[in-house]
């Protein structure tokens, strides 16, 4: 991963085959309590899914996120060196809890550039489109899969706080509004809206 300041980026990893991440919702706290602990200090997060086998981050960086330090004989950016402490430190508490060894989450981490022109032939003209999709796309993972009824149902996204159910510090969400994609008076709206299938047609690009 290499990350530049003042991007937004899609950050995404799911369990190791696929297996199961968090199985109860201590696990899901868990998490975020480590994320809050790594990941906040080095950059804003601008939204989040926790999923039973996978999560995803959108992130804002700045020039903090991107100061390169010496980690041994690795070379690591602030925003990288993070997410390893927090994949690592959380597979150690879920093999101990669980009493397993192994890898917990898939090797690399997968991330994307929502803002930057440069990223996959993106242009001016689409990149607030594919910023907002992306902004959708991961708060409508719980429904989609059919854990819940009602995207405001899930717990442990942060579309509740986005929907004004819930007050949760973690994230920034003036950095959304600074960006357009999202407006409190018709959020809740928009994001029912973006469920249509012609909506997400872009979805695809999102994941792989």
């Amino acid at each position: 991963m290499k990350f530049i300041p003042d991007n937004l980026y899609h950050i995404y990893n799911q369990g190791n085959n696929r297996q199961t991440i968090f199985h109860e919702p201590n696990d899901y706290l868990t998490f975020l309590r480590l994320t809050r602990n790594v990941l906040y200090p080095v950059c804003d997060i601008v939204a989040y899914c926790c999923m039973p086998n996978h999560f995803h981050f959108i992130i804002s960086t700045n020039e903090y996120s991107c100061q390169i330090k010496q980690q041994g004989n690795i070379s690591i950016d602030a925003v990288t060196n993070a997410i390893r402490k927090l994949l690592s430190g959380y597979a150690r508490l879920y093999n101990k809890k669980y009493q397993q060894s192994g890898s917990v989450f898939r090797q690399k981490t997968k991330s994307k550039c929502l803002t930057n022109n440069d990223t996959k032939s993106l242009t001016p003209s689409n990149v607030k489109e594919y910023l907002l999709t992306c902004f959708h796309y991961v708060h409508q993972n719980p429904l989609r899969a059919g854990f819940v009824s009602k995207l405001e149902d899930w717990d442990f996204s942060s579309f509740k706080d986005y929907a004004g159910k819930r007050d949760e510090s973690l994230i920034n969400k003036e950095i959304a509004i600074n960006y357009a994609i999202y407006n409190p008076d018709s959020f809740i709206k928009e994001a029912y809206k973006a469920l249509s299938d012609e909506y997400v047609k872009q979805i695809r690009f999102l994941t792989t």
